[in-house]
């Protein structure tokens, strides 16, 4: 219970002593400090108490290139308990908490990957496992999007700039991290991660990037100055942005001394709080921690844990190794091979060049164990982790790992059967399966308040906040018209807040009344945002010419980042913008059809857009999709799926229903068939429905400026380029049974009752898909910390 005086005592003091203001005229922004302050504060001696109770423990550590920790002010009070009293007593000063809506997200991620990892923290503070993160403090995070004219124009993230109520620097914790052509200092930043309830606070470091010698503004000698400057400059430059272009050496250096910087941070931060406790005993120091790598972009950790044991504790290769291999596990994000991470091994010279002779050691103690194995020399070729000149990141992280895990089943199915063959044929033990999840109280509980208030009545309590299998009790409602009611209306006022705020943040006019069909996901060929815009073009040819009857009326709406370099991306961006202004400039449809792409997609972008969905487009060639958990958050919120089989839709149709979700298009097994004889042009050639939709990027039907982005669309499906086959991720071979899913869904939706039943299975159906699982799973069975004293 919150001291009523107190609290607004210590936000007036803080605001006056911050910007000599007042409650009343306070702006969201400063409110938003005043109130990061105060639950700081209030939470501190928590958090140093579960720091001291978590000490004598095994610990686990989380390291990432990305924390999408979204905007906390929220989602922290809300785990504090104490967000309903805050906006009540606010509200009697007349101070709406709504107000800080318009504060920015905390955008220190690209999607998926970091907002795991965000769930992740959650879920293990909430259930209080010793789980602490390691990252980088970004300046700037991921671009603010801007739609102009239908195109991605992009601008600094300057996410700082309104104050960081939330993060506490720790100067007398920072260490140096050597490069190969500078030093620089790493400073952390400590991020409170408040559990739920009676949950711990865990902490989430991030480290800055800074001068070794601080900047002296009072150098009156000019070359003095310059070169402090540019000392300065450099090393700022390493935490200044989230994954800078590496289209250019200077770009890769810098991608290269993002991962050193902080994995080499994260390291000397472990073993010195090692040494506090076993001093030069290193005996117990597998037994104490377990480190978790999130994707490749921290794996250099590994051979620069060797350095540190071999160089600075003098400790031999083997054992060091040994050590390495029992604290290291790996999770993998990706089933393309293309898309393994590796490094030139001249640049990495360069930049961390006693790391490269130790990988070269690694290396050859790989030869040495392939050769007694028994492999033939070019067998041993597809192992090594230093071939050709270049380092082998995922390799050397399955190497020196004890476990691999993929993030859903059928992914970690193709690790086994393709992707890292090899290697499981070599470790077949090592190689384990955790399907992503979500934290429910930010995608439920915080999100959808009347669903999960509804949700909290059925049940009869609300431990579905902190045990998401409990949702399975819905479905004895599956049946009762009252229930289905009630969530028609919950999903209605939810559409109608979503185009209010869509309205006021893009301009853009929707019909509440509209089926809303919703993708929302990073912009990546692989993902098909291009699909779903050809589906819409044919599906305006079909109701103009009359060969669509009936047809419900929807919103299409996409929300999506291109990477600033990714040309065809942007094109795909521009295209959708394009169909929206032909679609809403069409009287014929307008009652029938709209068409939008949402600016600046983000987390908090995504709280409203999640309850809002009637339809899930999660439309991934299958085989390509690691897992998703946008597929989770949408079915979790009362979306039905539109889906192929692959990533986690296959474990979400299983739960939910197939008969409750909307699943076409080629399975794996057919696409690996179809791939050595496919043929897009013979389909364009010989379906007329096919060849219309793609003429309409070359026959002025749309606009792209005169840039030719839509004749390379064009051609990267019927002809290809020198990197990639024609439609390298079979848009045309699924185009009709897309097509034939999605109108399905259409008619569907007209049974207002049938489709509230398949919604309310597939929330009844989301128990398994909690970030919750997951980390005890984790936990549990790769890092050995579950109820461990």
């Amino acid at each position: 219970m919150i001291e009523k005086e107190k609290l607004i005592s210590e936000l007036e003091e803080e605001l006056e002593m911050e910007y000599q203001t007042t409650l009343e005229r306070a702006t969201p922004a400063q409110l938003h400090f005043a109130l990061g302050r105060w639950a700081s504060g209030a939470l501190y001696s928590r958090w140093q108490g579960c720091r001291h109770s978590h000490a004598n423990r095994k610990r686990a550590y989380y390291l990432s290139a990305e924390f999408l920790m979204g905007r906390l002010v929220f989602s922290n009070l809300y785990n504090m308990g104490v967000l309903d009293e805050v906006r009540a007593i606010l509200a009697d000063k007349g101070v709406d908490l709504a107000c800080l809506e318009e504060v920015e997200d905390a955008a220190l991620g690209n999607g998926g990957l970091g907002r795991l990892a965000a769930c992740y923290l959650d879920s293990a503070a909430t259930h209080n496992l010793p789980l602490d993160g390691y990252g980088i403090r970004y300046q700037y995070g991921l671009f603010k999007q801007a739609i102009v004219n239908g195109e991605q124009r992009e601008s600094a993230d300057d996410w700082q700039r309104q104050g960081d109520p939330w993060s506490l620097r720790c100067e007398a914790d920072a260490v140096t991290v050597e490069f190969g052509d500078q030093t620089v200092n790493a400073v952390p930043y400590d991020m409170a991660v408040v559990g739920y309830g009676e949950g711990s606070v865990n902490t989430l470091r991030l480290w800055q990037a800074e001068a070794v010698e601080p900047f002296d503004f009072g150098l009156f000698n000019a070359q003095k100055y310059e070169e402090a400057l540019r000392q300065k400059n450099e090393a700022e430059n390493i935490s200044r942005v989230l994954y800078p272009n590496d289209d250019t050496e200077a770009g890769k250096i810098l991608r290269l001394k993002q991962q050193y910087f902080f994995t080499s941070a994260s390291l000397k931060d472990i073993l010195r709080r090692y040494k506090a406790v076993y001093g030069d005993d290193f005996s117990k120091f597998a037994d104490s921690y377990a480190i978790q790598l999130n994707d490749t972009h921290p794996v250099i950790a590994i051979p620069e844990l060797l350095r540190l044991l071999i160089d600075n504790e003098r400790m031999e290769f083997n054992e060091a190794f040994e050590i390495a291999q029992k604290v290291f596990s790996y999770t993998n994000h990706t089933i393309m091979p293309e898309a393994m991470e590796t490094w030139s091994a001249g640049l990495m010279a360069g930049v961390a060049p006693r790391v490269l002779e130790i990988i070269r050691l690694i290396n050859e103690r790989l030869i040495r164990e392939l050769n007694a194995r028994g492999l033939t020399r070019g067998q041993v070729l597809d192992y090594l982790i230093l071939a050709r000149g270049r380092v082998h990141m995922a390799r050397l992280a399955v190497y020196v790992s004890h476990k691999t895990n993929g993030v859903a089943r059928i992914h970690t199915e193709i690790l086994k059967s393709h992707t890292l063959r090899e290697w499981y044929q070599l470790y077949p033990e090592r190689f384990v399966n955790k399907t992503n999840g979500i934290t429910q109280r930010r995608w439920l509980g915080l999100c959808n308040p009347a669903l999960a208030s509804m949700i909290t009545e059925l049940l009869g309590s609300d431990r579905w906040i902190t045990d998401l299998s409990e949702l399975a009790g819905l479905r004895r409602y599956a049946d009762d018209t009252a229930v289905l009611d009630r969530l028609i209306r919950i999903k209605q006022e939810n559409k109608r807040r979503l185009c209010e705020h869509i309205k006021r943040h893009d301009g853009i006019s929707l019909n509440p009344e509209f089926l809303f069909d919703i993708q929302v996901k990073r912009l990546h060929e692989y993902k098909r945002q291009l699909l779903n815009a050809l589906s819409i073009i044919d599906i305006y040819f079909g109701i103009k010419e009359g060969r669509i009857e009936n047809f419900t009326p929807t919103a299409f709406l996409f929300g999506a980042k291109a990477a600033p370099g990714y040309y065809r991306a942007k094109g795909i961006i521009k295209l959708i913008g394009e169909i929206a202004r032909v679609v809403d400039s069409d009287p014929g449809v307008k009652n029938l059809l709209s068409v939008a792409f949402v600016q600046n997609y983000n987390v908090s972008y995504a709280e409203l857009l999640m309850p809002a969905a009637d339809v899930s487009e999660q439309i991934s060639t299958a085989g390509t999709e690691a897992s998703g958990t946008g597929n989770m958050k949408l079915a979790l919120n009362g979306a039905v799926t539109l889906g192929t089989y692959d990533g986690a839709n296959i474990e979400i149709v299983e739960q939910a229903g197939e008969e409750n979700n909307y699943i076409f298009g080629l399975r794996v097994e057919e696409i690996d068939k179809l791939r050595p004889s496919y043929n897009p042009r013979q389909l364009y050639e010989s379906n007329p429905r096919i060849r219309r939709v793609l003429d309409t990027l070359i026959d002025g039907t749309f606009d792209d400026g005169g840039t030719g982005v839509f004749q390379d669309l064009y051609d990267s499906l019927l002809k290809g380029a020198s990197w990639h086959a024609p439609d390298q991720y079979f848009l045309l071979a699924d185009f009709e049974s897309y097509l034939d899913a999605k109108l399905r869904v259409n008619r569907d939706y007209r049974d207002r009752y049938g489709f509230a039943r398949k919604c309310l299975l597939n929330i009844a159906g989301c128990g398994m898909f909690s970030s919750d699982r997951a980390i005890k799973e984790y936990a549990d069975e790769i890092w050995g910390i579950a109820d461990r004293a």
